[in-house]
């Protein structure tokens, strides 16, 4: 069951080895200790996966990122908030696509689905619309060619010699 504890626990298993330096993900999809898959929670994993690897890259620091010519130009304070600069900058803070970051009212106006709802119904969508990219060539001969040698190191008749 995908629910508020699944996101959070999800959240600290990736976030925390993340930290530590770790570039895999593992669990994706999963639910009830591994032994479900489901395609709504990986719509959600995605979501957290993209957060993390937001928070993991650090914040930018330069005179910049710190208006501190911003700072001199209104004062200290007032008010920043209606400072185009902070509008510009708000958009390079995560970006969810799933998550609902609305207020309540705008919310319940609006289709008021809860997040695993919306998690899901993009899942399939995705699974009936995507269209996958085609491998190149040479990357497509580089598996194959993998491929045949572990099928040969395991005694496998390779498909193309069948």
């Amino acid at each position: 069951m995908s629910d508020i504890q699944t996101g959070h626990e999800k959240t600290i298993t990736a976030l925390l080895p993340a930290l530590a330096g770790a570039n895999l993900i593992y669990g994706m999809g999963m639910i009830e200790m591994g032994m479900t898959f489901d395609f709504g929670q990986l719509v959600l994993d995605n979501e957290i996966a993209q957060m993390v690897k937001h928070a993991v890259n650090g914040i930018p620091v330069s005179d910049e990122t710190l208006a501190v010519d911003i700072i001199k130009e209104i004062g200290i304070g007032k008010d920043f908030l209606s400072h185009k600069s902070t509008y510009d900058n708000m958009r390079t803070i995560s970006a969810p696509k799933i998550f609902d970051r609305t207020m309540r009212e705008d919310w319940e106006r609006g289709d008021s689905r809860d997040i695993y709802k919306k998690a899901t119904l993009k899942a399939r969508e995705v699974l009936e619309t995507h269209i996958p990219e085609a491998l190149q060539d040479d990357v497509r001969q580089d598996i194959r060619s993998i491929v045949e040698s572990a099928e040969a190191e395991q005694g496998f008749e390779t498909r193309r010699n069948k």
